[in-house]
């Protein structure tokens, strides 16, 4: 199933996409998609009736981030070999994470804001994963069992604060908008294979990155199994799984996103998002 969460921000509803890629409300039966809800029980709950027997939803509604109540954000770095050759660094040997924090979260069409003092705003296209079911210490050929589905997502970055204002990297991770997910969460298993993906970014219409999950150092139940080692996954929580070359740090000269421009990733069979960059800080 593609899931979808609908409605004001901090007020979203529980949907789905139909056959026919209309929305539909299923906030009957399951109120919202969180950790205690994506999981088979409620899907089973919602496929009871035929996706195309729950009310419609407007397509003006605005859609949210696919997941909600997300207890953190975990960002993998360098997980693309090419993309750790563009910033100059080495392909790590086990996977290089930050904590991200969760109130940059934000829906696939909503405008990204430059966070205050902004100079430096990097695109960087991503497939999310989101976890279905906690553990620690989960073995590498159990990892799958604990992944509830996917989702295209950006993690946009300020280079500034990340690279220069700190010594760690959540500062240029973390401020409000900077976190797009979504259109939907795919469920897992509609996807045959996460690391055999199509995904790219088109900022103001020109393709800036173009690569394949494929190219990822770890595949995705590696990172699941491996992060679980540092920390314990809970239902709900969210896997940014890196980025492929392309991003603005790495072209020369340096380009950064500014005001108006248009970010458009995509990812093969996880949809696409579209989102406005805006100034409104001084």
């Amino acid at each position: 199933m593609k899931l979808i969460r609908f409605g004001d921000k901090g007020t979203e509803k529980a949907g789905v996409v139909d056959a026919t890629g209309q929305w539909r409300d299923v906030s009957a039966v399951v109120p919202d998609w969180t950790g205690q809800t994506v999981n088979d029980f409620c899907f089973s709950k919602v496929k009871e009736q035929a996706l195309e027997d729950y009310p419609l939803v407007a397509p003006e509604t605005r859609l949210g981030a696919p997941i909600g109540n997300v207890p953190k954000i975990i960002g993998c770095a360098l997980t693309y070999g090419k993309h750790a050759q563009e910033a100059g660094l080495e392909t790590p040997k086990e996977p290089m994470i930050m904590l991200t924090a969760r109130t940059a979260i934000n829906g696939p069409y909503d405008d990204v804001i430059m966070p205050r003092g902004c100079t430096e705003l990097d695109w960087e296209a991503e497939m999310v994963v989101i976890i279905g079911k906690g553990g620690s210490y989960i073995p590498v050929e159990k990892a799958m069992d604990h992944v509830a589905g996917y989702a295209v997502g950006n993690d946009v970055s300020e280079r500034q604060f990340q690279l220069v204002r700190s010594n760690q990297w959540t500062k240029g991770k973390s401020a409000d908008t900077l976190k797009p997910i979504g259109p939907w969460l795919v469920t897992k298993d509609e996807i045959a294979d996460p690391n055999n993906l199509d995904i790219s970014i088109k900022i103001s219409g020109e393709t800036r990155q173009s690569s394949n999950t494929g190219d990822m150092v770890f595949s995705v139940a590696e990172l699941v199994s491996q992060i679980s080692n540092f920390l314990t996954w809970e239902a709900g929580d969210v896997m940014f799984t890196g980025t492929p070359p392309g991003v603005g740090y790495g072209m020369d000269p340096q380009t950064y996103l500014k005001p108006g421009d248009v970010m458009e990733p995509t990812i093969e069979g996880l949809g696409a998002q579209r989102s406005v960059v805006r100034k409104i800080y001084d």
